[in-house]
């Protein structure tokens, strides 16, 4: 058994508690969250800092680890996009060391859970032996060409076969996947309530341009890559509400970056499920398109949102905790007690762990992650630094 104590515990379904006392069994399973004074201090295992549950990190391409710097900062999603596709000539050995070091990376800055996105099965090897919780989307796309939708559906369809437990297949964008697609991929799926669902979303202008209109950058896109979208019909809406009708309500439905999602996306994705959380990746965003989105849309709407990295092509570096000390800076009225709750429980109810972490509750073992380093009044300051305790 363990006695853990620090200046503050975030148990996150329940207020902080000041010179608190996580009690932990051997095998790390929460066994009791209390205050400090009933117990004898000769007892407590003491630390200067917070204790937070640890992180879950709900968007990462793992298998990108290897394109670490290779994109520019700054030049909008779809150079970028371009860039990632162009950049193929790499040695398997790499591709694969990278991967491990990335994933070594994740675990030693606290994070326990996370949901990847594959194209590939490079990253099935590392995942089974983990000591990370992966829940695998495989991306499926076909350029919103109907009558590609099978064969690459098939193509994809052994990438998934390839991948461990807690997986599903997913769409990649709405600009990216017909209604062919979506049906196969609905299909896959079973309709089955204990999968989560992940679809990039609204994350450039462009995207919305082209379903409200057919004009705009991802024109260009299509016609770079040898696509036609001649047969394409603009909705006059943006694009969210095409993915809208193309998803299974009854799964859980992670929208992914957001950045130009607005209030009425929010609220017509939240009329269409009440299973719907919307994971935010503030670095890549600013990496790719110097911009976040508008996190007072989402706190309105009471929102679920849950913190993701994306990639070491689009960040630089895989941290939960430096994706909040990034919002902390640039929209400073959200308080920290609500960005530790959009980092564990909220990222733990989105891949349908919640049972197991995300919070400091008896009978969980979520992890147990040490913040030290910041100013009393600062708990996510520049400073803030994070440790494994458990």
């Amino acid at each position: 058994m363990r006695k853990i104590s620090a200046d503050w515990i975030y148990p996150i379904a329940t207020s902080p508690i000041p010179q608190g006392v996580l009690v932990l069994d051997d095998e790390g399973i929460v066994l009791d969250v209390s205050e400090r004074e009933p117990h004898d201090p000769a007892t407590l295992e003491t630390h200067q800092g917070a204790l937070v549950p640890g992180f879950v990190n709900t968007h990462c391409h793992l298998e990108l680890s290897h394109m670490q710097g290779v994109a520019p900062t700054g030049t909008g999603l779809l150079p970028f996009l371009q860039t990632v596709v162009n950049y193929r000539d790499v040695a398997e050995e790499e591709i694969q060391h990278a991967i491990a070091r990335a994933d070594a990376a994740m675990y030693e800055a606290g994070i326990v859970a996370v949901g990847d996105i594959s194209n590939k099965a490079d990253t099935a090897a590392c995942k089974r032996n983990s000591p990370i919780r992966y829940y695998t989307f495989v991306e499926m796309f076909d350029f919103l060409q109907d009558e590609l939708a099978t064969r690459m559906y098939e193509q994809y369809r052994i990438v998934y076969e390839e991948q461990p437990e807690h997986k599903s297949a997913v769409p990649h964008a709405p600009y990216t996947v017909s209604p062919s697609l979506f049906e196969l991929i609905n299909e896959l799926n079973g309709g089955q309530q204990t999968r989560t669902i992940s679809i990039h979303n609204q994350e450039t202008a462009g995207e919305n341009e082209l379903f409200h209109s057919k004009t705009g950058g991802l024109l260009d896109f299509f016609s770079a890559f040898g696509f036609s979208v001649e047969h394409f019909e603009p909705t006059g809406q943006p694009s969210i509400h095409y993915a809208l009708q193309q998803l299974d309500p009854r799964h859980r439905t992670l929208f992914v970056h957001n950045t130009m999602t607005g209030p009425e996306d929010i609220a017509a994705a939240q009329a269409w499920s009440d299973r719907v959380f919307w994971a935010t990746c503030p670095n890549a965003n600013l990496y790719i398109e110097n911009r976040l989105p508008n996190y007072r849309y989402f706190l309105d709407a009471d929102a679920a949102v849950t913190i993701g990295t994306d990639s070491l092509t689009s960040n630089w570096q895989l941290s939960v905790l430096d994706e909040l000390k990034t919002i902390a800076r640039y929209q400073s009225y959200l308080p920290a007690e609500t960005l530790l709750r959009w980092a564990t429980l909220n990222g733990a109810r989105a891949l349908g762990w919640e049972g197991e972490l995300g919070s400091f509750e008896a009978g969980k073992k979520p992890g147990v992650n040490l913040l030290y380093g910041f100013p009393d009044d600062d708990l996510l300051s520049a400073g803030t630094q994070v440790r494994k305790l458990a």
